[in-house]
């Protein structure tokens, strides 16, 4: 019983969940396996761009998720692996039907292949929430690091799963039931260990440092084997070899966790100094030392009653709901996730646009999980050392990663030689800048009881902005530039007005990010800064 207890630990709960976080992002595939869909059902731009939506919906609702996340079952303790037990049996339940419809086995209505994209999309945020709140309460005084870890493993699946799909030959369709298998498998296999653990003991910051370190190497590794295939076209023997090494790679926060927990028995024999070893308080202990902090030196301005101390902690969805803080982000993520989910759904056909080979539209895809990724993790880190230092909130991140966004959405526009490589580069970035920001703030200004549901109906913000600006703009005007009786459109005329339009809207976003961060400014400074003080490296 006691090797069962250490082998569960907060170190293995963190790598659990980076390894399932690895295969869950089968809705960042969407542009490997639509081709297939598209031809198989006859699908135009638009029926496909419907199908898309759904997917986005799946993939970025997840108040279910977040409510079942924050359920606890057992003398009020969660239980993460009764959501992702639900997301394995919703990705089963998704894509093995639509594989079916694809091989032609069963026939199947638009309406019908949407309902099984919703499902199977879905699956991704049961995973996904699971992930991501065990992470953030085994690690509350570094919730943007660990944020921006899981994150970046789900931004990167996309380009792992591919390199599964080129390394075994899979074709387009049979990567649909590759989805309904893989993450299913890993998700069962691992749920055991993703368990939220007690935040009072000490831990060393090293180890946490090392789990960025390979998630990073994860990601150099992903990008220079991508470019070289591009470049050189990579035999079979060698992408065996090189997939080879990625499994090794990403099996290496195994190791990470054997020594984390050698070297935590060895502390609980013979603690070592505070220099050496993070101390992690329990956050009800951080939230009354902010309470203090913040009636010695109260908030002023217009911000009093959204931002004081006592009603910016543990608010519920519905008190959340009623703040305008939550709304202005709401706002500012609609502008930026759903211009990012329009780039990607069609990044398939703006190549095919622009005269690009289904080879090099492939290499996008893969190369976009990699630019995601980078966004993911490296905005988490960078708004954690710039909010530990110099006390900065996080929403003058979302504001800048939007205006970076819109420069990418208009080199895009421009169609000139190799545009979609350099702005897919800046709008994957802020992409996924943005899905490490949201959930960080989230559970700074409304706390961390329900952070699960809360940050699941803000992603809300995500398929709504898509189903705008991907079914509404991109799809209609596509269309609409396409040649009379046919389904294809050549030329970059396809999507300029389309990105043009995108790229203002991310202006607009920006402006409304700035705007909340001028609201929390002070409460950042005040509160956060302050509850963060006794953590701040010396």
């Amino acid at each position: 019983m006691a090797a069962r207890t250490r082998a569960r630990t907060r170190w293995s709960a963190l790598a659990a969940s980076a390894l399932i976080q690895c295969f869950a992002g089968g809705s960042y595939c969407f542009g490997v396996y639509s081709p297939a869909l598209k031809a198989s059902q006859g699908y135009d731009q638009s029926a496909l761009d419907a199908v898309a939506f759904f997917k986005d919906v799946g993939a970025n609702v997840g108040v279910l998720s977040g409510l079942l996340a924050a359920w606890a079952p057992v003398g009020g303790r969660r239980r993460p692996w009764v959501v992702l037990l639900t997301g394995a049996a919703l990705c089963a339940a998704g894509y093995l039907p639509m594989w079916l419809a694809v091989a032609g086995v069963v026939p199947a209505p638009l309406p019908l292949v949407c309902l099984y994209m919703l499902l199977a999309a879905q699956a991704q945020t049961f995973m996904n929430t699971a992930d991501v709140v065990t992470a953030v309460e085994n690690f509350p005084d570094r919730r943007g690091t660990v944020i921006g870890i899981m994150k970046g493993f789900l931004g990167l699946s996309g380009a792992i799963l591919v390199q599964v799909q080129r390394t075994l030959h899979i074709d387009p369709g049979s990567f649909i039931l590759m989805l309904a298998i893989l993450p299913t498998a890993i998700a069962l296999l691992l749920m055991y260990f993703v368990d939220v653990h007690s935040a009072h003991q000490r831990y060393n910051k090293k180890f946490l440092d090392a789990f960025s370190l390979m998630a990073v190497t994860v990601a150099g590794f992903l990008m220079v084997v991508i470019i070289c295939d591009q470049v050189f076209m990579i035999s079979s023997a060698g992408q065996s070899v090189c997939f080879a090494i990625l499994l090794l790679l990403i099996m290496s926060p195994v190791a990470i966790v054997v020594r984390a927990q050698r070297s935590e028995s060895k502390q609980r024999e013979e603690p070592t100094s505070e220099e050496q070893t993070g101390l992690l308080l329990h956050e009800e202990t951080a939230q009354q030392d902010s309470e203090n902090a913040s009636s010695s030196t109260p908030l002023v301005g217009s911000n009093n009653q959204d931002m004081s101390s006592d009603k910016a902690e543990n608010l519920n969805v519905v008190q959340a709901m009623c703040k305008l803080d939550f709304w202005l982000l709401f706002l500012a993520m609609a502008c930026g996730m759903g211009s990012g989910l329009a780039t990607v759904n069609n990044i398939s056909q703006i190549g095919g646009s622009l005269g690009y080979t289904s080879r090099e539209t492939s290499t996008l895809v893969s190369l976009w999980s990699i630019w995601n990724f980078s966004g993911r993790f490296g905005a988490g880190y960078v708004s954690d050392h710039f909010l530990r230092s110099r006390g900065l909130g996080r929403p003058f991140f979302i504001a800048a990663t939007l205006l970076v966004m819109g420069v990418g959405h208009a080199i895009i526009s421009s169609g000139f030689h190799a545009s979609l490589y350099v702005g897919s580069v800046l709008v994957g970035l802020c992409y996924g800048s943005q899905w490490a920001l949201m959930p960080s703030i989230t559970s700074e200004i409304f706390g961390l009881n329900h952070f699960g549901t809360i940050f699941n109906t803000v992603a809300v913000a995500s398929p709504v902005g898509s189903y705008i600006l991907s079914v509404r703009v991109v799809g209609f005007i596509y269309d609409k530039e396409s040649p009379q009786g046919e389904l294809a459109c050549a030329g970059k005329h396809c999507f300029a007005l389309s990105f043009l339009i995108m790229s203002c809207v991310c202006v607009f976003g920006s402006a409304v990010a700035f705007v909340l961060f001028i609201r929390t400014r002070k409460f950042y400074r005040r509160v956060i800064y302050a509850r963060l003080l006794p953590f701040v490296d010396k």
